[in-house]
């Protein structure tokens, strides 16, 4: 079995940060959405993997290079343009011959793994087997209605008046006949070749299409909310892991982790957090479900409920909290009067000041 994963994309809801990088590379408790993605197909017994990729394809190729670090073989599939996910699955056919695959989106964030779902999928001989879970809000997702023997007779993208609670989850697997069926769809209304029509049309061929239900967690990362709601699972999960240099004015409490080469000078951390590589900590206070890149600096500040990428710098900051801090960034107390707000913030922002 061959897995495609999709790594493309515009990740428009993650702007500004997906205007330089990709969104599948933001990171979770320090570490690409993308890798965990990775590491659940290799756990699942799968090492051919295939990787869409698009405009960011070579930060993409620099992040995973060849796949070894993962055990993994990797090939890189260019898309042109974002043509849809069934479009994905039409330029892959070389790279996946006549073999059974695992279609996973890249900026999809599971725990749990994916291991039942491709054992489940070799055992039952299915065409298509689609990850579902029970979501709160159906009318933002793909949705699924099953038969009584849990096969899914009707798919709807994010209909008005959902039939079920059951969203689509960004994990397929296909037998070959999936590129029959991609081949027969036309573009939807916004130009795409959809997933979901070519799901549909190995249903009205009388294919076996069946669910499988997420046995863990789940999340699209695609917005601000879900990256720190992901971000806050992970570090509950961590173990205390102390490498760097902590003195003997600092306070560290709870899960900490603190790799190596960061140092934390007067300063307090309450975890669960992690601090990157070779970043400072001085005079300030992390708090909980917080992610520090490497090479950071934060000095005088307070941050809390927060993922900062690497590279960059908060100082005299009184309080920052429930944010999402790109690289190369330099957050800084203004100097001097007016008491006034100093921002330079790129298209597609969102900042909120108390006055």
């Amino acid at each position: 079995m061959k897995a495609l994963v999709l790594a493309g994309g515009k990740g428009t809801r993650l702007r500004p940060l997906t205007h330089t990088s990709a969104k599948q590379l933001v990171p979770v408790a320090n570490k690409p959405v993308l890798f965990y993605g990775l590491e659940a197909i290799r756990a699942a017994g799968i090492t051919e993997v295939g990787i869409i990729v698009g405009d960011t394809g070579a930060e993409v190729r620099e992040a995973v290079g060849d796949g070894s670090r993962f055990g993994l073989e990797v090939t890189y599939i260019p898309q042109d343009a974002p043509l849809g996910l069934a479009h994905c699955v039409l330029i892959a056919r070389d790279f996946l011959g006549d073999e059974p695959f695992v279609m996973y989106l890249g900026d999809n964030f599971l725990i749990g793994g994916i291991a039942d779902l491709v054992d489940a999928f070799g055992a039952a001989g299915h065409d298509a087997q689609i990850l579902l879970t029970k979501v709160a809000e159906p009318q933002f997702y793909g949705v699924a209605e099953l038969g009584p023997d849990g096969q899914i007779v009707r798919l709807e993208e994010k209909p008005e008046n959902p039939r079920s609670d059951l969203a689509i989850v960004g994990v397929y697997t296909f037998s070959p006949a999936i590129h029959e069926a991609v081949r027969a769809i036309e573009p939807s209304a916004r130009g795409e070749l959809e997933i979901t029509d070519a799901i549909k049309w190995l249903i009205d061929h009388g294919y076996s299409v069946h669910s499988h239900f997420v046995s863990g967690y789940w999340k699209d990362t695609g917005r601000l909310q879900d990256m720190l709601e992901c971000n806050r699972i992970v570090l509950e999960a961590i173990g205390p892991d102390i490498r760097g240099t902590v003195d003997g004015a600092s306070e560290i409490s709870g899960n900490v982790v603190i790799e190596p080469g960061a140092s934390v000078e007067g300063s307090v951390i309450r975890g669960p957090a992690v601090i990157g590589a070779h970043t400072v900590i001085r005079g300030s206070y992390v708090g909980p479900y917080t992610s520090i890149g490497e090479s950071c600096l934060i000095r005088d500040s307070e941050v809390e409920y927060a993922i900062v990428l690497r590279d960059s710098s908060i100082t005299g900051i009184s309080r920052l909290t429930y944010s999402l801090i790109g690289r190369n960034v330099e957050v800084t107390r203004a100097q001097g009067m007016p008491n006034a707000c100093q921002l330079m913030v790129g298209d597609h922002s969102k900042v909120q000041v108390r006055a």
